[in-house]
């Protein structure tokens, strides 16, 4: 059951690609999560404030030129970010680090994929504004990276 918590960050990185890497930074620096050398040093005060600021500036700034999470480059950084999380939540929970990167990975390809689907259904089935969907979707993600890190 603990490394289903790997996956699931993972999805919420396809969401938002920075919000679990910054919720566990925040995770670890507060000593929810436990872990040893070298993945301890996302929770570095550094870390903490860069993952923060760039987390934060992904929830508020929507550049048009940012890749589609669905884009090869937007699919990437959240693999990468979802991996990352991922082992750190598996660690965290007494797992390998190998396993919770992968099914970080696959969850933030399946949180892309499946996020990008309903966001888009949502708008255009309802004919709201994709704003209102976009600040659901992050209080979403938000909100599950917090339950899944202050768990594991």
């Amino acid at each position: 059951m603990e490394i289903s918590l790997a996956f699931l960050i993972g999805f919420f990185a396809g969401l938002r690609s920075l919000t679990a890497p910054a919720a566990t930074a925040w995770a670890v620096h507060l000593g929810w999560l436990r872990l040893q050398r070298p993945l301890s040093l996302i929770g570095s005060v550094p870390s903490v404030i860069i993952l923060t600021l760039i987390a934060v500036a992904e929830l508020v700034v929507e550049l048009p030129r940012t890749p589609k999470r669905t884009a090869a480059l937007g699919l990437v950084a959240r693999m990468v970010t979802g991996g990352l999380a991922g082992a750190c939540v598996a660690v965290g929970a007494s797992q390998a680090a190998l396993p919770g990167a992968a099914l970080g990975v696959i969850g933030a390809v399946v949180g892309a994929l499946v996020g990008y689907q309903v966001r888009s259904r949502v708008v255009k089935g309802l004919g709201i504004r994709d704003l209102y969907v976009a600040l659901v979707e992050d209080l979403v993600g938000i909100v599950g990276c917090l339950l899944i890190v202050s768990r594991s």
